[in-house]
């Protein structure tokens, strides 16, 4: 991969040939030559990345694929690149090209106009992926439709003329851009063809419907392909195959494409479940099958895989290939790949059992890395020296901050494994995200009453470590923070309520047992501890990660977090830790002297991600200059916190953490990750495509900041964020840690009571109770045995 600035440099030299190559290409209706600029960027910098050698270097032969003839897998984009642009649009047929495998097959779904003609849309029903419904408001009718009556607008009411002239394209799902619709014509299949792609894909859906409407659209295939073939063709419908069988024979594969097991095929009047079990009786028709990928790999009821079929397997026996569909980024799949799109795409081709012979996705690029830059590479040694850094162990997993959590994190690669310290009431240092426990555990089931408000922590009301005792706090089930639960994307159900907290010298003999190369500690709140409940934290860290020796070792990395710079002062000390600023303010740069003030007291920075990355609604606008700034001074950059789900990754990254990952190490250079899925971070940087310099077919490209914005029209841009300001010293100067306060718990006299009467314990209600008494000796004789 060509790094980013030589990339840029580049553009010039091949402008030129992408214009001419553009023009070509695209037709332009209904104004679109002014976008033809931002069009050009965005496919400058794809091409840019990959030189042209690369382009045409075949992919890589050590890979032993198991599909039916022995070649890696095919993507096969729907619509085009449907997961960023309208469905069956220009802008996303060009895009999957310049982003994918550069054997991608373009897939159009066919509909036919009133005159006959032939567009590229994946619903038979236009109003939910085009303006017609706002441009023909009494356009809509009811079909039948394979028995099923369906209203709508539909491309046979309407010539092609008033569809392509006056109708344009929109976004058909609500979690997508709405940037470009409104914006982009439909496409003809003539159009899609027009692009010469490297492989041209046609499903016919619906032929018995056209016909019952005197439309053929065999007879439209035989006109429209005159001069440029078809490389596939499938359909539902066996009769329609079967008038297909000597269309472009040798060159041109037929493909059954399976429903769901219900629904009955039309021709044979037999439920595809039962063709499914008798793929024999198709095989003298077809060259291969394409199904939904339950039909492989089943999901049960809570979302969770079963163990495959032997649908491949049974396929490839018979001499027929096998394509999955169903794949997008951004639709929830199973708990099991925890939200990585690149997981569901290996439990197809990389298993010991079978490969699929294709992937049909929204999202072409990721089935792309997929194939050539995550497949085969579990046993690959790292290429980035980027550290991997887990925020709360694996979270993504397991309930933060847990046993199993910090476990899953070792398994998954993490190289520094991290304890946020929190304090007991009774001086215990255990291992939580925040001081709150109402997020991560299920606290208010038993101790609601012990809720109160802390301005100097929070706004909200919260159940406080520091009002519990290490006894009260053990007593909690684990619960997940699920960050996109409004979204519906909540995390790993199974889990939930499993491991148990760690105090910090238990987290710190885990490290060492497990010989992890790292440990970040954070450290949050230490004034407020001391001068308000008598804590000190700083202390009972210091004193812990020395009885565990790590004050006296080198070969395992100490890190220590906080934002409060007086807290870092207090661990100079000991010159092996290395100290971490923790800048939670969304900044944008740092000017040389604050870079300077932070050098005194800090080896590096932990950044939030808005900090690096300016967006609006997100979509990128621009990289900042504060990594830069910070490494000028020799400080390191590390970014928090990344996450799988797609709601948390802008839309530039296409809803794909390997490209989010790609661009904060390789475009902005950050020395760590923190994150919450660990095992995504370490099939990256397993990945041949995560080394920079590798010369490879296929990579993972960096996004560029601001390139899909830039393809929408002004009009309908939202309103620019204003950029966040450089770092102040008022951000990164704290006053010095107060001293730690002498609390003594004394028993509160009970209130008076009438004389004789008694209370609940039918004790006097005056009479003094020695238990209180004997709580504050103990409380006050561990405090003085821990030092305070």
């Amino acid at each position: 991969m060509i790094p980013i600035a030589e990339t840029r440099g580049m553009i010039k030299d091949l402008r030129e040939i992408s214009f001419r190559n553009f023009l070509f290409n695209f037709d332009f209706r209904n104004k679109m030559g002014q976008l033809l600029f931002f069009i050009l960027l965005v496919i400058n910098l794809a091409a840019a990345q990959r030189s042209p050698s690369q382009k045409t270097q075949p992919a890589a032969p050590s890979q032993n694929w198991q599909t039916l003839n022995g070649d890696s897998p095919v993507v096969i984009a729907r619509g085009g690149f449907t997961g960023i642009f309208p469905d069956s649009s220009s802008y996303a047929y060009q895009f999957a090209v310049s982003t994918s495998l550069p054997e991608v097959i373009l897939y159009c779904d066919l509909q036919l106009t009133k005159d006959g003609q032939g567009l590229c849309q994946s619903e038979i029903q236009l109003d939910n992926s085009t303006t017609i419904a706002s441009t023909y408001p009494q356009g809509g009718k009811t079909y039948n439709v394979n028995g099923k009556d369906l209203h709508g607008w539909f491309a046979l009411d309407f010539t092609s003329d008033l569809l392509f002239n006056n109708v344009t394209l929109t976004q058909s799902f609500a979690s997508r851009p709405s940037l470009f619709d409104g914006i982009l014509p439909i496409s003809a299949v003539e159009d899609v063809i027009g692009l010469k792609p490297p492989q041209f894909w046609l499903n016919v859906q619906y032929d018995m419907f056209y016909t019952q409407h005197k439309l053929s659209v065999a007879s439209y295939i035989q006109k429209a392909t005159r001069r440029r073939g078809i490389d596939y063709i499938s359909s539902p419908e066996i009769g329609f195959l079967k008038s297909m069988s000597k269309f472009n024979a040798g060159k041109t594969k037929l493909i059954f494409s399976f429903l769901d097991k219900d629904l009955v095929e039309p021709t044979t009047k037999q439920k595809y479940g039962s063709i499914l079990a008798d793929l024999s009786s198709i095989k003298p028709l077809v060259s291969g099958i394409l199904v939904p990928k339950d039909y492989i790999w089943p999901v049960d009821a809570n979302h969770y895989l079963e163990g495959p079929t032997s649908l491949v397997t049974d396929a490839h026996k018979l001499g027929l290939e096998v394509y999955a569909s169903g794949f997008a980024n951004d639709l929830p799949a199973s708990f099991n790949y925890t939200y990585d799109p690149i997981a569901e795409y290996l439990q197809f081709i990389d298993n010991n059992q079978f490969t699929v012979d294709g992937f049909l996705t929204d999202f072409p690029s990721t089935a792309s890395e997929s194939i050539d830059c995550f497949a085969h590479t579990k046993k690959n040694k790292r290429n980035s020296k980027a550290l991997i850094i887990s925020k709360n162990g694996a979270s993504g997993v397991f309930p933060g901050s847990t046993d199993l959590a910090y476990q899953q994190a070792i398994d998954d690669g993490a190289d520094i494994i991290d304890c946020s310290v929190q304090m007991s009431k009774d001086g215990v240092a255990f291992c939580f995200n925040s001081a709150d426990l109402t997020g991560e555990s299920n606290v208010m089931t038993t101790f609601l009453p012990r809720a109160s408000t802390i301005p100097e922590i929070q706004s909200q009301k919260g159940i406080f470590t520091f009002d519990l005792t290490w006894s009260e706090i053990q007593t909690l089930q684990p619960q997940f923070i699920s960050p996109s639960a409004n979204n519906g994307l909540v995390r790993n159900p199974a889990n939930t309520g499993k491991g148990k907290y760690l105090m910090l010298n238990e987290f710190l003999e885990m490290a060492k047992a497990k010989a992890v190369t790292g440990i970040l500690v954070s450290i949050e709140n230490a004034a407020y501890l001391a001068s308000k409940k008598g804590l000190s934290i700083t202390d009972a860290v210091a004193k812990a990660l020395s009885n565990a020796t790590f004050d006296k070792q080198v070969t395992q990395q100490v890190l220590i977090q906080s934002d409060d710079s007086a807290v870092l002062q207090e661990f100079k000390k000991v010159p092996t830790y290395k100290r971490v600023l923790y800048i939670k303010e969304i900044t944008s740069s740092a000017p040389k002297p604050i870079v300077e003030q932070i050098k005194k007291f800090a080896d590096a920075v932990n950044l939030q991600r808005p900090s690096m990355v300016q967006t609006t609604d997100f979509v990128t606008t621009g990289f900042t200059h504060i990594v830069d700034d910070m490494h000028a001074g020799n400080i390191s950059v590390y970014v928090s916190s990344l996450r799988n789900e797609y709601t948390a990754i802008a839309i530039d990254f296409f809803s794909d953490p390997m490209v989010e990952i790609a661009t904060y190490i390789s475009a902005i250079g950050v020395d760590g990750i923190i994150t919450e899925y660990p095992a995504t971070a370490t099939a990256f940087m397993r990945s041949p495509c995560s080394n920079p310099d590798a010369n490879l077919p296929y990579t993972i490209l960096p996004a560029e900041a601001g390139t899909l914005i830039g393809l929408a029209p002004p009009e309908v841009l939202p309103p620019a964020e204003a950029p966040a300001p450089p770092l102040d010293v008022a951000d990164v100067i704290d006053p010095p840690l107060p001293p730690v306060v002498a609390v003594v718990v004394t028993a509160k006299a009970p209130a008076t009571a009438p004389a004789g009467a008694t209370t609940k314990s039918s004790q006097p209600a005056n009479a003094a109770n020695p238990g209180l008494g004997l709580v504050a000796i103990v409380v006050l004789m561990s405090l003085l045995c821990l030092g305070y």
